[in-house]
């Protein structure tokens, strides 16, 4: 797992890569259990929101990744989701007996300590349009219901890194972290999942710049 000055210099390095400035939008960020969730059009999504995280909430924050992907013998990724302490997934689960299982291993991943940077989209898109949240995330809240949930919005990332390519180009990019959410009482999950969708899209258009 990754240690501090380890955390320091990769957030660091992640920062100054991208350019990324942070905001956090009726939002602070506190030491407590969460789920960060954002869009998601690039590999570098899951790091870049970890590293705009203060270093002491980075240290209880693991990424969810695909496993397909990020455990492949790949050695950069392979570091990457060792020091990061990444939760990997497959992505091709089919039954619904091994969907409940992944959504018991992530929960249980996440004990009483770690927060969670996710994406509800399930897959990257081509730009800077949402698509239409997974069930995921409802899961999750129906697994740890008191379970604060906060939308990010990541801008102009996909054209650091854009699907298909190997190496980024550095390019000013924006996180912007909102106001957190909570699964409601009885809430339906297709309401609830359209709700946490609107509630990244709205980050995309507040008036402040970055």
């Amino acid at each position: 797992m990754l240690n501090a000055p380890s955390s320091v210099v990769i957030a660091g390095a992640a920062r100054f890569l991208s350019g990324a400035t942070v905001r956090w939008v009726g939002c602070t960020p506190e030491p407590r259990q969460r789920v960060y969730f954002g869009n998601h059009t690039s590999h570098l999504d899951a790091v870049l929101i970890w590293s705009a995280l203060p270093t002491q909430i980075r240290l209880r924050t693991r990424p969810l990744g695909a496993r397909d992907y990020w455990g492949t013998e790949n050695p950069l990724r392979r570091l990457i989701t060792r020091l990061s302490g990444a939760v990997l997934i497959a992505r091709d689960n089919t039954s619904v007996a091994a969907r409940e299982q992944q959504i018991k291993t992530i929960l249980e991943s996440m004990g009483e300590r770690w927060s969670l940077i996710v994406f509800p989209e399930g897959t990257r898109g081509a730009g800077p349009e949402i698509a239409p949240f997974k069930s995921g995330l409802y899961h999750l809240s129906v697994g740890k219901p008191a379970l604060e949930l906060v939308p990010v919005y990541l801008d102009n990332v996909y054209r650091i890194l854009p699907k298909g390519e190997l190496l980024p180009v550095p390019m000013a990019c924006c996180v912007t972290f909102g106001p957190p959410l909570a699964l409601g009482a009885d809430e339906p999950k297709e309401a609830f999942l359209e709700r946490a969708r609107e509630a990244v899209q709205r980050l995309k258009s507040t008036e402040a710049p970055c």
